[in-house]
């Protein structure tokens, strides 16, 4: 059996990770500064987080959700504390698409409306709830395409006027589009996106599935704004790579048995490696590092890339260039051995490096940008006189 080929591969074969470096089978060592799509949030193979795991592992690694899991109610509770949604109440998934998935099926449960409020460029997962209200037609099957999706502007005007229709169960909205290109809406459209959704009765959902976990500088990037979202959906730093999804649940909307439910959701292991984390942020003050990082790192690429623009907070950066990346990230890569990542918009290079990343490990990513990104402006006028 061969696997199914839906996946474009860099030739390289990681084998071994630690911190914000990689190597791979040749022995050759990189800088990671995209942490597979955001997911690696204290680095690779921290030593609490390996200790964490396989103490877990040597008692028990699964139960279904027929038993009681002490550790659920552990992370639970740590999760509200670290996060400042003590009131909250937790369900547990396996991944940002389940998350949001759940998020908007509670939402339509709660409200007994079936339209959702999503805005222009948001991916929010690959599932069918979720791939519906992703701004993305390719990846949309025709299974998928008959939910009642509104895709908006970032217009207050224009949302009141699909609320007003009274059919809408929730908006759903990345307080930081990651795939979209480092987009940010601004912390007066999400009050007022606040504002709105409690005024008519539907549920904001904040996917903080990559945004969230320390990455912006606060726990979650709605926190900016100071807003409190109905639901917030968690995943890829939660578990720092292992599989693990959530959602926060404000504590007006009410459980009820057999009203959401996951087989692996929540177990033990799972569990185990998102306390980890949360352990981790908080023992090495991480929310602050990613802050501190965060500016510095923006700061010297305002002044020194040469670029349109500079987006983002803390730890998730978007460059936005009056060129196609392709060629810096594939050189990035393959010449100086640091992982970037791109975006839906092709001229935008984006950054998601763990939290922990230190200054040198930055400092050597700007010089390595810097020496491509020069070749690189060089190269358009004589590119453009030859065409």
């Amino acid at each position: 059996m061969e696997l199914f080929n839906v996946y474009p591969l860099v030739n390289i074969t990681p084998v071994k990770a630690l911190g914000a470096t990689l190597w791979d089978d040749k022995g050759q060592e990189y800088l990671d500064f995209y942490g597979g799509h955001a997911v690696i949030s204290i680095g690779h193979s921290h030593r609490h987080y390996v200790q964490r795991l396989t103490e877990q592992l040597q008692n028990i690694g699964f139960y279904s959700n027929s038993v009681q899991i002490p550790i659920q109610r552990e992370l639970a509770a740590k999760l509200g504390q670290v996060s400042g949604y003590a009131d909250y109440s937790l369900f547990l998934c396996n991944s940002g698409a389940e998350a949001n998935e759940n998020a908007l099926k509670l939402a339509s449960f709660h409200t007994g409306k079936t339209r959702v409020i999503a805005f222009k460029g948001a991916f929010h997962g690959r599932t069918s709830g979720a791939v519906a209200a992703t701004d993305n037609p390719k990846i949309v099957a025709p299974f998928n395409a008959n939910h009642a999706i509104s895709f908006l502007d970032y217009d207050l005007a224009a949302v009141e006027q699909v609320l007003q229709a009274g059919d809408v169960c929730a908006v759903i909205i990345e307080p930081i589009q990651g795939v979209g290109g480092i987009i940010m809406p601004s912390d007066e459209f999400l009050r007022g996106l606040a504002a709105l959704t409690k005024q008519y009765g539907a549920l904001l959902i904040a996917d903080e599935v990559q945004s969230g976990y320390g990455r912006s500088g606060q726990f979650f990037a709605h926190q900016h704004a100071g807003i409190r979202p109905d639901v917030i959906s968690v995943a890829k730093g939660m578990g720092n790579g292992f599989p693990i999804g959530g959602i926060l649940i404000a504590p007006e909307l009410k459980a009820s048995y057999g009203l959401l439910g996951t087989t692996f959701g929540g177990n033990h292991l799972a569990c185990a490696a998102a306390l980890a984390v949360l352990e981790v942020i908080e023992e090495e003050n991480l929310l602050t590092h990613a802050a501190e990082m965060g500016y510095y790192l923006r700061q010297e690429l305002e002044a020194h890339a040469g670029a349109q623009e500079i987006r983002g907070r803390g730890l998730m950066v978007g460059i936005k260039y009056d060129f196609p990346i392709k060629d810096v990230r594939d050189q990035l890569l393959s010449e100086h051995h640091i992982f970037v990542g791109n975006a839906s918009d092709p001229t935008v290079l984006r950054l998601l490096p763990p939290l922990n990343i230190t200054q040198t490990e930055v400092d050597r990513f700007l010089q390595a940008l810097y020496a491509l990104t020069a070749k690189s402006v060089e190269e358009i006028p004589q590119a453009s006189a030859l065409d």
